[in-house]
């Protein structure tokens, strides 16, 4: 009876894997931008879930759309209860949509370029919000706009003859031109969603290491009830690069991490990453909701 008491008390644990090596040329104006390695990065990060114990969907670049992403996070919010774990890793471009609801300082929203179509910050944000207090939330983005998910500063040149995970900003300005309505309808649904939620400003001064995304996500959905550790490719002004076998970020990540064998925390791992890339990309690390406990945990532990 102990036994069977403590299995049912033991916790779950869920995993969501995106990596995405082209997408739609019909929802991104012609552009398909090709990468070599996004789908290798998330079937390395599903390893991982799984040699833990979880319990993983992966989705590779026609399967990773707008729709599979929102169903597998809403799925889970709904399934996962305090103590349990979901990891979300994406690998692929990061874009950018003009900012219509005025959160973003440089008037820009940043994504993720998923095949048939951008996934705003904002959705982002919200999708997070809805786990309940105690489920801790891991999020890998390897992808550029996603330091802290806010972008100021012009990026730095990539090295010559490698490939940024980058949507190219007239790309950016074409796609938005073709699809105003629905990216603005984006924003208006998440703001009118939003509306009303109590903010806690404070929230954001917690934060480990850059504080701007937070801050943002803080002012948008409030104060956030579940656990959240963000570690991300580059800063604002980097661009993560893609590989031939593993994009930039992923491989060193995967080299720290050691098959295991690494025994820090979240911090250490991030500072770990970040000590192994190139001044060049700078991964980044910040946290929403009461994120302490779950810093301090080797990660991936279930």
């Amino acid at each position: 009876m102990a036994t069977k008491a403590l299995r049912a008390a033991a916790p779950r644990a869920l995993s969501l894997h995106l990596g995405l090596n082209t997408v739609s040329a019909a929802a991104y104006a012609g552009w398909t931008g090709p990468l070599a390695a996004c789908e290798f990065d998330a079937l390395d990060m599903a390893a991982i879930a799984a040699s833990k114990g979880m319990k993983s969907t992966v989705l590779l670049t026609k399967k990773a759309t707008r729709a599979a992403l929102l169903s597998g996070m809403r799925s889970a919010a709904k399934l996962l209860k305090p103590g349990d774990l979901f990891f979300l890793s994406f690998s692929g471009h990061g874009g950018q949509v003009p900012d219509k609801n005025g959160d973003e300082a440089d008037k820009k929203d940043e994504t993720w370029c998923l095949f048939d179509g951008q996934l705003i910050d904002d959705e982002l944000y919200l999708e997070l919000s809805r786990f309940a207090t105690g489920v801790r939330v891991l999020v890998l983005s390897d992808s550029c706009h996603s330091g802290t998910v806010t972008r100021e500063r012009t990026p730095i040149a990539p090295p010559p003859g490698q490939r940024p995970k980058l949507m190219p900003e007239a790309v950016g300005m074409r796609v938005y031109a073709q699809n105003k309505a629905f990216y603005d309808g984006l924003q208006d649904a998440v703001a009118k969603e939003s509306k009303g939620k109590a903010v806690d400003p404070d929230q954001a001064l917690a934060q480990v290491g850059f504080v701007g995304a937070a801050a943002q996500a803080v002012s948008l959905v409030g104060l956030y009830k579940p656990s959240i550790v963000l570690i991300s490719g580059c800063q604002d002004n980097q661009t993560s690069m893609d590989g031939e076998n593993n994009g930039a970020f992923t491989e060193k990540l995967l080299r720290v991490w050691n098959n295991g064998a690494f025994n820090g925390n979240y911090a250490t791992f991030h500072a770990r990453i970040r000590a192994a890339l190139p001044a060049t990309q700078s991964p980044n690390l910040f946290t929403l909701g009461p994120a302490a406990p779950f810093l301090v945990q080797k990660p991936f532990t279930v």
